[in-house]
């Protein structure tokens, strides 16, 4: 009788199961970002970026800009404190079991490329998986590339809760949270 019963609830664990997934899927998120620099020489990447930098990511643009959140922590990185905000951008995304990756971007595009550029790959699961790739570009007075610091990191982050990707002189602030 017992094992009746557990083979009956089978149906019903499997469709839990899967309508979960399929929830993850298609799940609609909040993302913030600021990149900022600390005082101090800049360090160099000892590369400049790929003129195919956003590598068909899609851009944050109108259609998913947000209103940004963290205003209060970025207010906290001013000069007065030693730190610069170069980057300052919420929008929302889609996210699930694939990677879905965005272009961010700010400034005067000069050949193709800004003062900060990059993109930002994210995957949900248990936590959600970040893989940054952002470069902040120093430019020479004809407006070419004469420099980059670079924010490569793979992270783990948890729903809602604001994480740190440090890299040298630069360093970003990131939160995802579902909508």
């Amino acid at each position: 009788m017992r094992a009746l019963r557990t083979l009956a609830l089978l149906p019903l664990a499997l469709l839990c199961l899967l309508s979960s997934t399929a929830a993850v899927a298609e799940s609609l998120y909040q993302v913030e970002v600021i990149v900022f620099r600390q005082a101090g020489e800049p360090i160099s990447a000892g590369q400049l970026p790929p003129d195919n930098w956003a590598q068909n990511a899609l851009p944050v643009d109108s259609n998913n800009s947000r209103s940004t959140a963290l205003n209060t922590e970025a207010g906290k990185l001013r000069p007065a404190s030693g730190y610069q905000v170069l980057l300052h951008q919420a929008w929302s995304q889609r996210l699930g079991e694939s990677s879905s990756q965005v272009a961010i971007s700010t400034g005067n595009q000069q050949f193709g490329h800004y003062p900060v550029e990059g993109t930002l790959s994210l995957k949900a699961g248990r936590l959600i998986e970040l893989e940054s790739d952002v470069w902040i570009n120093q430019f020479d007075a004809n407006g070419s590339l004469s420099d980059s610091e670079r924010i490569k990191q793979s992270s783990r982050l948890k729903n809602g809760e604001l994480t740190f990707v440090d890299s040298g002189s630069v360093g970003l602030l990131i939160r995802v949270s579902p909508l």
